[in-house]
């Protein structure tokens, strides 16, 4: 049997019409096809069929806290430049030239731009900035669309690029809002390979209207087209790279790295394994590891976490650099 689903998306304004108004002639129960009925299951049924383009906020919402991300920036392996970008900020973006300034003094042969901490906003000045530090000069970035308006507010580069070298973007489903633009356009001006999960699919400017009983709608207004003319929405950035990481792993990592680094999470530390002077000698060294620990009364370690997104992204740079100097 087809779905109902289906069969409403087969049907035409006079059918739509026709069937609304039989169940209001005839079914049992009147007040359940009340106006204010009727406009609640409008609404209802447009929220569900629109998706990421339209929320509606409870009233009296409480103020949301900071939730402002900081920037983060790592060299690894001592030719990787890492830059977490998190939220789009002034003063992130600041952070991001001084730290794209400070990779050009130490030989970094690859940057790794990590959007997994870039949450839905309206910033999309900001990201084109960011952007511009990385596209060349002249170069279209994207354009914010609206529907049946002939004005478009588009975003070009307009200065030189403070980096020219191989970039990765590193993404996920908190990837949203302007970051999906940057991931896009670093792809596709940069040739960037993008590392992750499919990102939000809301690189849309979202406007909000205060409704009088005090709840607020929440309608994305215009969305943001790639020069190639592909839109963001809904579909969002699909990775070069499918590779997973669990969200609780994913805020251990970031939230560690902050005072720990992040080498932490990408290499793994030195440890007894087996060699071929241990077996000459009949010997096992990770077995004598493990036996050592037990007599000092110590627990084997759990498994540490790690970020297998970025280990990837550093596993391609180190891969090309291979293949380059053969």
């Amino acid at each position: 049997m087809p779905s109902p689903e289906s069969l409403i998306n087969g049907m035409g304004s006079a059918d739509l019409d026709q069937a609304v108004q039989a169940l209001r002639s005839n079914y049992i129960n009147p007040d359940a096809l009340s106006e204010t009925e009727i406009d609640r299951a409008t609404l209802a049924g447009l929220l569900a069929r629109l998706g990421r383009g339209v929320m509606l906020l409870p009233q009296q919402a409480p103020a949301a806290a900071d939730t402002t991300t900081p920037f983060f920036a790592e060299i690894l392996g001592g030719h990787v430049g890492y830059a977490r970008v998190g939220s789009l900020t002034p003063s992130n973006l600041q952070a991001f030239d001084a730290n794209l300034q400070s990779f050009g003094g130490k030989k970094v042969g690859a940057l790794v731009v990590d959007l997994r901490a870039t949450s839905t906003t309206n910033e999309f000045a900001l990201a084109a900035e960011l952007a511009k530090r990385l596209c060349p000069k002249g170069k279209p970035l994207f354009t914010l669309r609206k529907p049946g308006q002939k004005q478009e507010r588009a975003f070009t580069s307009d200065r030189d690029p403070a980096y020219g070298g191989l970039v990765i973007v590193l993404a996920d489903a908190d990837t949203s809002g302007p970051a999906e633009a940057i991931a896009g356009i670093l792809r596709q001006h940069m040739k960037a390979l993008v590392i992750g999960q499919p990102t939000a699919g809301r690189a849309v400017e979202f406007s909000d209207v205060n409704l009088n009983g005090g709840r607020m709608l929440r309608i994305a207004v215009a969305e943001a087209v790639l020069p190639d003319g592909r839109s963001l929405f809904p579909d969002g950035v699909k990775p070069d790279l499918p590779v997973e990481l669990a969200a609780v792993d994913k805020r251990q990592v970031f939230q560690e790295s902050l005072t720990k680094g992040i080498s932490q999470f990408v290499f793994e530390a030195e440890r007894p394994h087996m060699n071929e002077a241990a077996l000459l000698a009949g010997r096992n060294p990770e077995l004598d590891a493990l036996e050592a620990a037990q007599r000092r009364g110590r627990a084997p370690e759990p498994p540490k976490v790690r970020d297998p997104v970025l280990q990837r992204a550093v596993d391609v740079v180190t891969s090309l650099a291979i293949y380059q100097q053969r």
